[in-house]
């Protein structure tokens, strides 16, 4: 009798115990994003199947947590690369992350970091950064102005190689003309070149890495896109840079040389209509902007729209007429599209003044020299051209003009060292043009 009585006493506390365990599901669900725990298909609630519900509602209890209870939610998962269709086209917030400046609201140590880098300070603040980022391993600013810091340290190195900035005013990707600026490898020797190269390339993927961790914790701003696009830029994956830009220009359709830079990239694509639309956006925003103007007649030229062209870099030289620093662009442009139309007299007169303007520019050298030679004037011909080797030593083009001029003069063995010269840097690509911003 007594054990019979204990064993009714044991089954009520067992049920009591399975009913309490069976409750905490349903509550788990409403509070966080669990979902329900099932009871066995046999309705069994014997002591044994009460004991696994306890086992269970144990081993869910750690994400019952506020932290992590929606870990595996789709709407609050961190984003994990730059993915377009993943980011917030909401219009601008108060937080300015739609911005196509900087974030004014920085951390006063990443405030004092991204001071640093625009006074060509970038080593510096790159120390710094990664200070702040040993402690704020998850800080999404301090990740987006890495990418940043970094992006600025390639442009200060080609400061110090090629004697030109990469940029006029932060941010920007590249210098220089479309037809006529070249890489580093002009001014290095083909290790120093390769040594260069290596470290860019490093360092736009370590830049680019940086947004991507920073994506994890929150949205990159239009600005944060912008330099994104400009390190694809420095990559020649002017693919990337163009969706870069083109989802940055949603966020900040104001952004004059976000649309200058979209410009060069459908350029570099080929997409010569769509280039033109872009530098044409450009100048609504940025009227009289030269170089947007002479980049606007490139793709002109592009579509064989010639008289559009020449209209374009007559625009970009009437409205420099009076600066005190003028860009060659437009007139080495102009000279080109003249020599192409076998104008070739014509042409020197322009790229004569846009040597007067950048006389360590070799492109004008590059072209004079062609435009002597079709007048048959050797001698000067020849004189132009050696002055372009002598600027740009690794520009393939070069020697296979200046050999065969040579050759007709009878400087037989001077033709030879260049037309070898020719081969060996034909053969390397050693020095592929980059276009102008």
């Amino acid at each position: 009798m007594f054990l019979e009585i204990a064993i009714v006493i044991f089954a009520m506390l067992a049920m009591r115990l399975s009913t309490r365990v069976l409750a905490l599901p349903v509550k788990l669900a409403k509070n966080g994003c669990l979902t329900p725990f099932r009871v066995s298909s046999s309705g069994n609630t014997r002591a044994d199947g009460g004991m696994a519900l306890v086992l269970a509602a144990l081993a869910a209890m750690p994400w019952t947590a506020p932290k992590s209870a929606c870990a595996a939610s789709p709407q609050s998962a961190p984003i994990k690369t730059l993915d377009p269709a993943r980011q917030n086209p909401a219009p601008a917030s108060a937080s300015g992350r739609n911005s196509s400046e900087p974030p004014s609201s920085l951390d006063p140590l990443l405030a004092e970091a991204r001071s640093l880098a625009d006074k060509g300070m970038a080593s510096e603040a790159e120390r710094r950064v990664r200070q702040y980022l040993a402690v704020h391993a998850d800080s999404a600013n301090a990740h987006f102005l890495l990418g940043y810091i970094l992006f600025r340290e390639i442009q200060e190195q080609a400061t110090i190689s090629e004697n030109a900035s990469l940029s006029d005013s932060a941010p920007t990707a590249v210098s220089g003309s479309a037809s006529r600026h070249t890489s580093a490898a002009a001014t290095l020797g083909d290790k120093g070149a390769t040594s260069e190269a290596n470290d860019r390339y490093t360092k736009t993927k370590a830049s680019l890495a940086e947004f991507t961790e920073g994506a994890k914790y929150h949205a990159p701003s239009a600005f944060d896109l912008k330099i994104v696009a400009f390190d694809y830029v420095l990559l020649d994956d002017y693919m990337d840079a163009d969706k870069w830009l083109t989802k940055m220009l949603q966020w900040a359709p104001d952004d004059a040389e976000a649309w200058y830079y979209l410009g060069r990239t459908k350029y570099n694509e080929n997409r010569f209509e769509e280039s033109v639309h872009a530098f044409q956006q450009s100048l609504k925003l940025d009227p009289n902007n030269v170089k947007a103007e002479d980049n606007l007649g490139l793709a002109f030229a592009g579509l064989g729209r010639v008289d559009d062209a020449a209209g374009a870099y007559e625009n970009a030289i009437a409205w420099q007429k009076n600066a005190a620093t003028k860009n060659p662009g437009p007139y080495i442009d102009m000279g080109s599209l003249l020599l192409d139309q076998n104008r070739s007299s014509e042409a020197i007169t322009y790229l004569k003044q846009a040597i007067e303007i950048s006389p360590t520019d070799f492109k004008p050298h590059e072209l004079l020299g062609k435009a002597y030679s079709r007048l048959n004037q050797l001698p000067q011909a020849q004189n132009e051209l050696e002055q372009a080797i002598a600027l740009a030593p690794q520009s393939p083009n070069l020697p296979c003009m200046l050999g065969p001029l040579y050759h007709k003069q009878g400087l037989i063995d001077k033709a030879k060292v260049q037309i070898d010269r020719c081969a060996a840097l034909s053969g390397t690509h050693s020095l592929p043009e980059t276009p102008r911003p």
